[in-house]
């Protein structure tokens, strides 16, 4: 059933809204396709320093910054003045805009009304594609013998790098530039101008001033600085009309010149795409799957790894594009990004981290290669022909595995079985990579089981686009090194009692560690594993690591198991990979179920029971989100971005394989 026009994604009454410390971690997230974004709390009370209504990159950088945070927004009229904003200062609330807030949601975008008696105040906003740009706009209706009455709308404008906050200081320039409608502001000489426009005959009031002691309270949580100055250069004053919107628009793209058309032109793309959509999780995440897709300052086609801070992420782009993409119909992106990528290659290597270039970006990951692999595959999957693959990417995939095989950065080289050897006793350079002043926190040096699946993988590729392609001196080669990869992965990695695989191979010694990265084996198109001992992983990963919004990272019964993700650095990034549950894994429990027991009608109901249980999830972090990580204990709460791009991709690809397998 396809949802009405008037149907919201997510809907928030008041009396929800009035639980604040519920609120607080209730977020909304906007997004410009160019690698910028809007994200508050849905009481619009900044609890992080990368909230803000414009937070965006400047030209020739990937780094973005926070040029506007918000509006201190108060309705005028009648002797009284009527606040619909808020903020912290030093364990207090001012103003207190939520107490007469009714509800809040997303229409896709954000909407938030208040309830003064018979007056209504309604606030939307939302940001354009392709443009970096914000625009909020406010209705008054049942105005009554309350009129005539003004809104009164103060920008603050940090000025900053989105991971760092400020304080007040005398570098800042106040001055501003005034224009029809508007004016323009640069308050330090090394960052872009900022256009604030507004609708009508809205008075600007210079009236420069700082907000002094501004907290977030999730940032402290999560031991960070989390209290700065921000700036406001004074107030715009709008006269309110009975049932007529007034706009706000603020861009370091130039003035926006007309606000209302802007607003209506990306309204209706998203009512036609909510229109065609029905209220499920499948349903839902596609709708905000776009959020993970932008271009570059070069304008190249990426995938922005998760909000609100991280960037493109090669590992995350190459996992997530066949759930961005061709899960959901959109084939020609998937092979855009594909191409795109080809320019970065090095020595057999894809970034981590993408610059602007090679020269910028970080190549510091053993599996980005090696998931661009299976990328390509996914790809063809979907509708190329084997011949158009060949010739497009076949030399940039036999570069990947000749430089694999000989040596390249990060150790990498196979060693005398045919397996791969990666990183060292201070490199993680897996997925598994966090660090303290310690060191790796889960060392997985030497061979590790799902690089040794993807190496496999590669080579099985290879053998068979070269004997497609009519190669079949260069097929045996490759098909040689894959029946000798093989044989030493079933002689490592597969352990008898209980019946799963380890985890890595270091120094003559199975690490015998249960944890997710033998499921990624296991699900594997091409893999030396049988039916059966696929089946085995799976049974295992069910017993010990499934939970509903995940895999655990380790099983609650091994040594250095941690259930929660909470604390400061240090102690989040000792549970990261040691318990902690990561929902993207799920895509590839998913796989390995269906390929080792995808003709059981009831296993497959399971698996999607599963998926839908994410309906819950919808609205407690990221609205519309999927979060990037949740406690391994229960009652599983949500941590990390508030929306993580291989968590969204994962659970759509999931839904395409239970729709689409056979066996």
């Amino acid at each position: 059933m396809d949802r009405t026009i008037d149907q919201p994604v997510v809907t928030i009454p008041r009396e929800q809204l009035l639980q604040l410390e519920r609120s607080m971690t209730r977020e909304w997230l906007e997004t410009d396709g160019r690698g910028g974004y809007a994200s508050s709390t849905v009481l619009m009370c900044a609890t992080r320093r990368y909230h803000g209504l414009l937070v965006a990159p400047r030209e020739g950088s990937a780094k973005r910054h926070v040029y506007l945070s918000r509006f201190d927004e108060a309705v005028h009229g009648a002797g009284r003045s009527l606040p619909l904003s808020m903020a912290r200062y030093k364990g207090l609330f001012a103003p207190l805009g939520h107490q007469s807030i009714d509800s809040f949601e997303l229409v896709p975008w954000p909407r938030s009304v208040w309830l003064f008696g018979q007056l209504r105040i309604e606030r939307e906003l939302l940001m354009a594609r392709s443009r970096r740009a914000v625009v909020v706009r406010w209705r008054a209706t049942g105005i009554g013998n309350d009129g005539p009455l003004t809104l009164r709308i103060k920008p603050l404008l940090p000025f900053r790098e989105a991971d760092a906050t400020t304080v007040e200081n005398i570098d800042l320039n106040p001055r501003v530039e005034r224009m029809e409608h508007g004016v323009t502001c640069q308050p330090y000489a090394g960052l872009p101008t900022l256009a604030l426009t507004t609708s009508g005959k809205a008075a600007f009031e210079a009236d420069p001033v700082w907000y002094r002691g501004i907290e977030f309270s999730t940032d402290a949580a999560r031991g960070y600085e989390a209290r700065e100055d921000q700036f406001s250069p004074g107030w715009f004053e709008y006269a309110l009309h009975d049932g007529q919107w007034v706009y706000a628009a603020a861009s370091i793209d130039g003035p926006v010149e007309h606000a209302e058309e802007l607003f209506a032109l990306e309204a209706e793309r998203r009512r036609a795409k909510l229109a065609a959509s029905t209220p499920s999780v499948r349903d839902t995440l596609a709708l905000t799957a776009d959020d993970f897709l932008y271009r570059d300052g070069n304008g190249r086609l990426g995938v922005m790894a998760g909000w609100p801070w991280f960037g493109e992420w090669g590992r995350d782009t190459y996992l997530s594009l066949p759930g961005l993409t061709l899960a959901r119909g959109k084939i020609e992106a998937c092979g855009e990004v594909l191409e795109g990528s080809l320019r970065y290659l090095r020595r057999g290597l894809l970034p981590n981290i993408f610059g602007l270039s090679q020269q910028d970006s970080a190549y510091n990951s053993v599996d980005a290669s090696l998931w661009f692999v299976r990328a390509v595959r996914q790809y063809e999957l979907a509708g190329v022909h084997v011949r158009e693959i060949a010739a497009r990417f076949l030399p940039a995939l036999e570069e990947i595995a000749t430089c694999y095989r000989g040596g390249t950065d990060l150790g990498i080289r196979a060693d005398a079985s045919g397996l791969l050897v990666a990183g060292n006793g201070d490199l993680n350079a897996t997925w598994m990579d966090a660090e303290t002043a310690d060191g790796p926190v889960t060392p997985r040096d030497g061979c590790a089981v799902e690089i040794e699946g993807l190496w496999y993988f590669l080579l099985a590729y290879l053998e068979y686009l070269c004997r497609a392609s009519g190669a079949e001196n260069a097929a045996r080669s490759w098909g040689s090194l894959r029946r000798e990869a093989g044989h030493a992965f079933l002689e490592r990695f597969v352990l008898a009692e209980p019946p799963y695989l380890a985890d890595r191979w270091k120094d003559g010694q199975a690490d015998r560690a249960m944890r997710p990265n033998m499921v990624l084996a296991a699900a594997l198109e091409w893999s030396p594993l049988s039916r059966e001992q696929r089946a085995d992983v799976v049974a295992c990963a069910r017993a010990s690591l499934l939970v509903p919004c995940g895999l655990r990272t380790l099983a609650p019964h091994e040594n250095g198991y941690q259930g929660v993700y909470a604390g400061g650095p240090k102690q989040r990034d000792e549970a990261y990979h040691q318990g902690t549950a990561w929902p993207w894994l799920l895509g590839f429990y998913v796989e390995a179920a269906l390929r080792a027991n995808g003709h059981d009608a009831r296993s497959k109901s399971e698996l999607r029971a599963l998926l839908d249980g994410f309906a819950e999830h919808l609205d407690k972090a990221g609205l519309g989100h999927i979060s990037e990580v949740y406690d391994g204990d229960p009652p599983h709460r949500p941590g990390g971005s508030i929306a993580q791009a291989w968590s969204t991709a994962e659970i759509l690809r999931a839904y395409k394989l239970l729709e689409s397998y056979r066996t």
